[in-house]
């Protein structure tokens, strides 16, 4: 038997929907361990460290291991370990920002600091978006995790990274630089982090503007699945295509 394909899989809208487990996900995973293949779990949400978000899908009945997980956050932190390393930044975020940053050896700081990094936050202040606006103005080059405008919660949508990054860049008149989803540079980071190639990598995902555009990008096999945010009407008024659409990933099976 040849060996299966790899697989980097979005997590909310289609192994998960808010705090319900999506219906056959927990079988895609098992299918995935039975045949050996290597897979991570990718998100744009940056709030939980992979501990955090492992935590909460085996709460919810999924078992995958933190060092399956592969964050906005993390992208981040090892896209300016690179760029600076041992840098300084001033954060708008929580602990998985955080925690990804000081493991990339970053100093965290509101004193001349390289960066002002702008992540997700729980409850984003007019203080600390000041401050970040004034560093900015002063000098501090501006990074986010990602572009996403909005993010779903049991009491609807909430403004997210993108939304306020508009914000900031309004203000001082200068544009972040996105890493997460759709930059390929996320895509490539997981890639690395998983020590796999694009042509034997399979993407899995709800969205078209982020998830599929990631694959065409990184000439990836690719597969929408119907759980999330793009509907079947939607994939016609894109120009590309997914290599396969499935209605969840009950549906997938693995090569």
């Amino acid at each position: 038997m040849k060996s299966p394909k790899n697989y980097l899989i979005d997590m909310d809208g289609v192994l998960v929907s808010g705090q319900t487990l999506i219906p056959g996900a927990e079988q895609f995973i098992e299918r995935l361990k039975a045949r050996e293949a290597k897979f991570l779990v990718l998100t744009n949400n940056p709030l939980y460290t992979p501990k955090d978000l492992a935590h909460n899908l085996q709460r919810l009945g999924l078992d995958v291991p933190a060092e399956l997980i592969f964050t906005s956050a993390m992208a981040t932190a090892s896209f300016l370990e690179k760029q600076r390393p041992k840098g300084t930044a001033f954060v708008i975020g929580e602990s998985g920002l955080t925690s990804a940053l000081h493991e990339a050896g970053y100093i965290i700081t509101e004193h001349d600091p390289d960066y002002v990094v702008l992540g997700e936050t729980h409850a984003y202040s007019l203080e600390s978006l000041t401050k970040g606006i004034r560093l900015i103005l002063n000098g501090a080059r501006f990074v986010a995790t990602n572009p996403d405008p909005s993010g779903p919660t049991a009491n609807g949508i909430v403004p997210a990274c993108g939304a306020v990054a508009a914000l900031i860049e309004k203000v001082t008149g200068i544009a972040p630089f996105f890493v997460g989803k759709p930059n390929p540079l996320m895509v490539r980071t997981a890639l690395n982090y998983l020590g796999v190639h694009s042509e034997e990598t399979v993407i899995v995902g709800d969205r078209m503007d982020t998830d599929i555009i990631g694959g065409v990008q990184n000439g990836m096999e690719s597969i929408l699945v119907l759980t999330g945010v793009t509907k079947p009407e939607d994939i016609s008024r894109y120009p590309y295509i997914p290599t396969h659409v499935y209605d969840s990933v009950a549906e997938i099976q693995i090569d």
